[in-house]
């Protein structure tokens, strides 16, 4: 048995060796996706990049590319991030790969890459619908994410949602009350769950068939600005979006604006006109989402 699990992790880190020149390129946070894959497009692999000699080539696609390819800092991770990864199970699925959702290399601003942890089935299966909404959220909307989330599943659909607290987390637990799949897209490295209380959720999510996912690589903290970035991931491996209460200026109605941009389906549960939590859903139907009360309403 010990030489079993043995063989597994070296295997697994020959697997993360392979792609040693994908997690280089992930780790560059001095420039986007954009130029990243304006890069690829000339050089072919990050490989190539990655033993570029002449860096003056790069100056055409400004000083951040220049400075985040010669950084040596982001060279002498490298290994480091592959030992933690094969430790946890965790792996990359590259724009390479057959793995890689097939919805989101249609968006715009594409990841490079994933970093995932269980089911990657679960990327290319075609009955997926994101459930979001408030962090602070009512007894309503509670009972709501877990109706939809648990019918939903039921029917073999996958539900993705962001592992945030609130809205989020009760449409993970709700698919898992089921034996369903759910999918947690994180705005952070997956060596981390944020936030710390939902650390069960993640490996119930995990130990249920389900899978943890971010474009963002191990030891990137859970910043502000990472969470639009997640959310357009949300929305791009998603068939269409079911928003469960929202405020009016809310990173929930920052989702729908992504799924909108990527022609996705919108569903609107109504909420109380009385309720602050309500007044983005109630809005979205005024401007043409689809107004749902009952799961079998979702065309998917």
């Amino acid at each position: 048995m010990v030489m079993e699990i043995l063989s597994n992790y070296k295997l697994n880190v020959y697997e993360l060796m392979e792609k040693k020149y994908w997690i280089w390129f992930s780790l560059i946070n001095d420039f986007g996706n954009v130029k990243k894959h304006k890069l690829l497009e000339i050089y072919k692999t990050p490989e190539k990049i990655f033993y570029l000699k002449n860096h003056e080539k790069l100056k055409q696609f400004g000083e951040n590319v220049v400075s985040g390819i010669s950084n040596k800092k982001y060279k002498e991770q490298i290994y480091k991030i592959i030992d933690f990864m094969g430790n946890n199970s965790i792996g990359i699925v590259t724009i390479e790969d057959e793995y890689f959702p097939k919805m989101l290399r249609e968006i715009y601003d594409c990841p490079i890459s994933l970093f995932v942890k269980g089911n990657m089935e679960l990327l290319n299966k075609e009955n997926k619908i994101a459930i979001i909404g408030c962090r602070e959220f009512s007894e309503y909307g509670k009972k709501c994410a877990l109706y939809f989330s648990s019918n939903l599943a039921k029917k073999d659909v996958t539900i993705v949602s962001g592992l945030a607290r609130g809205i989020d987390s009760f449409s993970h637990y709700g698919t898992i009350k089921v034996d369903g799949t759910t999918i947690a897209v994180l705005g952070n490295g997956l060596d981390m769950i944020y936030p710390k209380e939902n650390q069960k959720l993640a490996e119930a999510i995990i130990e249920k068939n389900g899978l943890l996912i971010s474009e963002f690589p191990i030891g990137t903290i859970p910043e502000k600005k990472n969470f639009p970035a997640r959310n357009r991931i949300i929305s791009g491996i998603s068939k269409g979006v079911i928003v469960i209460e929202a405020k009016r200026k809310s990173g929930t109605l920052l989702t729908v604006d992504f799924a909108l941009d990527q022609g996705k389906d919108i569903y609107a549960v109504p909420g109380n006109i009385n309720s602050i939590n309500s007044v983005g859903t109630n809005d979205l139907i005024k401007q043409g989402a689809k107004l749902v009360t009952n799961f079998e309403e979702i065309d998917i």
